[in-house]
């Protein structure tokens, strides 16, 4: 995957993350709101690795 396809797949999933977040706090679901805390965590590890790439040209 190159750097654009990284950033994508990060910022979806920070979004979807979020929304399952919220939606676990409003039902006081809490499984539901740790795997969306994962899922932003997914997402945010996914952005690094594109930043990464990015930098180092794709060559990774």
């Amino acid at each position: 995957m190159g750097e654009f396809t990284d950033k994508v797949s990060a910022a979806a999933n920070k979004v979807a993350g979020k929304i399952k977040e919220e939606v676990g706090k409003a039902t006081d679901n809490e499984r539901l709101e740790a795997e969306g805390e994962a899922q932003q965590l997914k997402g945010t590890g996914q952005d690094v690795k594109g930043s990464v790439k990015g930098a180092l040209g794709d060559k990774i």
